[in-house]
């Protein structure tokens, strides 16, 4: 519980005592947006990573090499965990647009963050709203920022289960042509979910597949891509269970 109390402490003093850094975030991207994309990139960087440590976080990386370093990606992982978003976000080596959902924005300074860390932020009941979202992410992949989502939908409460990776959310990568990054995160809901509402330490395996693109597919492998990528997640899932 102390853990959980000196986290939530940091947080909320990362977001007050943050707020001058707002300001100036706000005046650098009037004169240069790709300034302020990298800077504000560094500082959540800093921030999580302080997170993760208060925590007694160790993690275990698999892969890393399969990220091209030179162009924009998708990433797609399970989700099991808030921390999954920590976790991986203190490893991308661009500004990366997560998309989380709506209900995000009604969190003040936090949501400022996520704007300028080119967050998307989609409604699951609206369907048009939903598909503006996709679009969205799919000029992100154009602008050159890479774009992370977990296709479940939301996060999955059951260790060491599946929900079904939604379809749609592998457009970004259809109409951008980016490659799709496989995530497989394991034993991330050990830092919080699994003993709420205590923090406790816990060795996380996250492990980066080999780039997918799609149009180099089998047709069959296109036309269900989202059980193709969670195919590949699930068996790297399991695969990796032993090192936790």
């Amino acid at each position: 519980m102390i853990r959980f109390i000196i986290l939530a402490s940091t947080v909320i003093l990362f977001l007050i005592l943050g707020i001058p850094l707002l300001v100036a975030e706000w005046i650098i991207g009037k004169f240069n947006m790709d300034l302020k994309s990298k800077s504000s990139l560094a500082i959540v960087k800093w921030a999580f990573r302080l997170c993760l440590s208060i925590c007694g976080t160790r993690v275990t990386v698999i892969g890393e090499e399969n990220v091209p370093l030179d162009r924009a990606v998708l990433y797609v992982g399970n989700h099991r965990s808030y921390f999954d978003i920590l976790l991986t976000y203190v490893r991308v080596p661009r500004s990366t647009s997560y998309i989380a959902k709506k209900e995000m924005e009604k969190y003040p300074l936090l949501r400022n963050w996520m704007r300028n860390l080119h967050c998307l932020f989609l409604d699951r009941q609206n369907i048009k709203e939903g598909l503006k979202t996709i679009l969205a992410a799919i000029d992100k992949v154009k602008s050159d920022i890479s774009v992370c989502i977990f296709p479940e939908g939301t996060r999955n409460k059951i260790n060491d289960t599946f929900m079904p990776f939604h379809d749609g959310s592998f457009k970004i990568a259809e109409k951008s042509g980016c490659p799709i990054i496989p995530m497989s995160i394991n034993n991330s809901a050990g830092i919080f979910e699994d003993h709420l509402p205590k923090i406790k330490k816990a060795h996380v395996v996250i492990e980066y597949g080999k780039p997918i693109i799609m149009n180099e597919l089998l047709p069959e492998q296109k036309k269900h891509i989202g059980k193709h990528v969670q195919k590949i997640i699930e068996d790297t899932y399991y695969k990796n269970k032993e090192l936790v």
